[in-house]
């Protein structure tokens, strides 16, 4: 019984490993961590481009690609396809055992498609007819071109990850996206689910870095707790939300409950606990996803107790303090918004060329 474990067994939240690897994949690293008690797994754009460009695992099928004339997008697409059907083979036993709860694995679109609509609903149905999965979970960014794409998805009983959710406003559009893709399903809804990722270091970051430049004593207090304060504050949505007479007619049909996911929860500042954001968010029907670094140091030291939704008055008096010394949280939310999109897309742009000059050497 690892904490991992007890996490989910005393807590209900499920701990997800935030990375994926071809050695991994093929040499048992990713069995047993799901052996130690994670229970999904979720890629992004920058996980990959380290995942290929920094190994020779993929050559052999990259030979292949470039033998079969495939350009570098081709290629990027075969090569994620693969490391995605694998790593949904081996948590599909957590999927089946879990009743669809757990169990999946993420993987987003081309994230130059974040303000596109019409590109963003085609490529993730494209993606999901691709794979295939029943454990799939297609991520779409949370952008307000991302939203009707959402609602449609889930019409269509496609299960999403809706990523890149920084701001309380925006969640509450990406659950009502769901809430109303739901409603325009037909039938039985048990087979479709959806996470909701909300970001929280990267909050702190930005926020403490407005805070110091704004210097005064007032100010500096405030750092570090914008980030706890935000996702507990979308907890307390999450609770309102799924709930009442509109969410109890979809429960009668078999449906789930979007989960809310905080992923970027790795300690960006080493001056605050390298577990604080997992510590300070544990609560039932939550997800945690982890880098490998923060999963070691929560099952070596982490504190399993639930804290999600304790101090919910202390929260929303943090974001009033912070607009009282001017940090305008709705401005903070919409800047990580476009320099997430940003960084997403600048990994995916550098990894194709890497494959380009790789699909160019082994022609």
């Amino acid at each position: 019984m690892t904490r991992l474990h007890d996490l989910f067994e005393s807590q209900g939240q499920s701990p997800w490993l935030d990375n994926i690897r071809r050695g991994w994949i093929t040499g048992g690293e990713l069995e047993r961590w799901v052996q130690r008690g994670v229970r999904g797994l979720t890629s992004n754009p920058t996980i990959f481009r380290k995942a290929i460009a920094e190994s020779e695992d993929y050559d052999r099928q990259l030979g292949q690609a470039a033998a079969e004339g495939l350009d570098a997008t081709a290629a990027y697409w075969r090569l994620v396809a693969s490391d995605i059907v694998a790593a949904a083979e081996i948590l599909r036993p957590v999927y089946d055992a879990s009743d669809g709860r757990d169990g999946h694995v993420s993987v987003e679109i081309d994230p130059g498609l974040a303000r596109d609509s019409a590109g963003t609903e085609a490529a993730a149905r494209r993606l999901g007819d691709r794979i295939a999965a029943p454990n799939l979970y297609v991520k779409i960014p949370a952008t307000a071109e991302g939203l009707a794409p959402i609602r449609r998805m889930i019409a269509e009983k496609r299960s999403v990850n809706v990523t890149l959710i920084f701001g309380l406003d925006r969640y509450a559009e990406v659950a009502e996206a769901y809430l109303a893709g739901l409603e325009g399903a037909e039938g039985d809804l048990g087979s479709v689910s959806s996470v909701a990722s909300f970001f929280v270091s990267r909050v702190d970051t930005e926020v403490d870095r407005r805070l110091e430049a704004i210097g005064a004593e007032a100010a500096l207090a405030l750092r570090g707790k914008a980030a706890v304060a935000n996702a507990k504050l979308a907890y307390q949505r999450f609770r309102e939300l799924f709930s009442g007479p509109r969410w109890e007619a979809l429960a009668a049909r078999g449906a789930r409950p979007q989960r809310v996911l905080w992923a970027s929860t790795s300690t960006k500042n080493p001056d605050y606990p390298d577990t604080l954001y997992v510590d300070e968010l544990i609560g039932p029907d939550t997800v945690n996803t982890l880098p490998e670094a923060t999963l070691e140091a929560f099952e070596d030291h982490g504190a399993v107790a639930r804290t999600l939704d304790a101090g919910t008055d202390e929260a929303r008096a943090v974001l009033d303090e912070l607009a009282e010394v001017g940090v305008d949280f709705d401005q903070v939310a919409a800047q990580l918004t476009d320099e997430g999109v940003a960084a997403f897309e600048k990994s995916f742009d550098e990894l194709i060329e890497v494959l380009a000059d790789r699909v160019e050497t082994s022609i």
